[in-house]
């Protein structure tokens, strides 16, 4: 039955009931200003946060890839948060190939040291474990990130390691990814925010010195009411790479209970 589900139209609805959300009370809530860059202050203590992230891909043809999320986030302290992907799994609609497809369970850790708004300039580091089918991922970060009045700046830079083959035990292929991203998000009013992101990967097939270069830019929205909130940025292809996508398009809304 879900293989007869059209994973668009199950997308469009999920972003659609995300915006819905918006329509809860008028108490505080947390927010996500970007969707592909983190942001330096974690969770309050005690506090959970269920959040779900929709990205999807357009290459040069036809294909189109959505990748789904579903994440449970923790304030362990007032500077450690620690969050759970319950399952990382996407779809496929190509030529010649549509299918359903599992990819990961994962941790993420994220310590901040210094405040963005108190601060001379807020920083934390992040730390992330993924296991799937034949798949072991190791991400590290760090986050910079300046308050200044309703303006937001950020900074993260990443390494990746990933190790795959048919099983955790054969894990034959090794590849790497440097990246870097940076966003600014200036706060309209109490419920609206508006920015632009940027994205610069290098990925290093076998960890090898011959890194291809890729660079994405775009602008993005954040909503926010109540204990709900919603952010889509859209990052457009500014390099030449034929093979990756043109355009993604990330929506990540959640719930702060």
């Amino acid at each position: 039955m879900f293989k007869r589900i059209c994973p668009s139209c199950v997308a469009m609805m999920t972003l659609f009931g995300g915006f819905l959300w918006l329509g809860g009370g008028l108490a505080s809530a947390g927010q996500r200003k970007f969707a592909y860059n983190y942001e330096v202050l974690t969770a309050p203590l005690g506090s959970i946060e269920f959040e779900n992230w929709v990205t999807w891909k357009r290459g040069d043809g036809a294909e189109n890839q959505w990748n789904f999320r579903h994440e449970i986030e923790y304030g362990v302290t007032d500077r450690l948060q620690i969050a759970l992907y319950l399952v990382d799994w996407r779809w496929t609609d190509a030529p010649g190939e549509k299918r359903v497809q599992y990819e990961h369970t994962g941790v993420e850790v994220i310590y901040r040291l210094s405040n963005p708004t108190t601060d001379f300039l807020g920083s934390a580091v992040y730390g992330e474990v993924k296991l799937g089918d034949g798949l072991v991922e190791l991400e590290g970060k760090l986050l910079l990130q300046k308050n200044l009045g309703r303006a937001a700046l950020v900074y993260n830079a990443t390494v990746e390691a990933v190790w795959e083959g048919t099983t955790l035990g054969q894990l034959n292929e090794r590849s790497g990814e440097l990246a870097q991203t940076i966003g600014a998000s200036y706060e309209v009013n109490a419920y609206v925010n508006l920015g632009v992101e940027c994205l610069h990967e290098v990925a290093l097939p076998n960890w090898g010195a011959q890194g291809r270069s890729m660079i994405f830019a775009g602008p993005n929205i954040s909503l926010r009411k109540g204990r709900y909130f919603a952010t889509i940025t859209s990052l457009f292809r500014l390099s030449d790479q034929a093979d990756e996508p043109t355009v993604q398009t990330r929506c990540i809304f959640g719930v702060n209970f």
